[in-house]
């Protein structure tokens, strides 16, 4: 088999990044409650789509990826302003 074939093979195993993720699999990532995934997803602060009969949530990885690197961007100027606790 040609190296082609086996990247394919590798991709349909599952080895390429997953790019939905579920509100249980945001809540381990940022180490929150599943009441504030769901809240942030409810604000409109984390963009997410429901799928599915049971309109069950998914967020984006590259959505959540987004979310974090906004957050950081708020706490290194909350900091600058001085305003953050000690």
């Amino acid at each position: 088999m040609d190296d082609a074939g086996s990247g394919a093979a590798a991709c349909q195993t599952g080895a390429m990044a997953q790019r939905f993720l579920t509100l249980a699999d945001v809540t381990e990532e940022l180490n929150i409650s599943a009441a504030q995934a769901y809240a942030l997803v409810r604000s409109g602060d984390l963009p997410a789509i429901q799928v599915g009969g049971r309109g069950q949530w998914r967020v984006e990885a590259s959505e959540l990826e987004s979310y974090i690197q906004r957050m950081y961007a708020q706490t290194r100027q909350r900091i600058e302003a001085g305003d953050f606790e000690a």
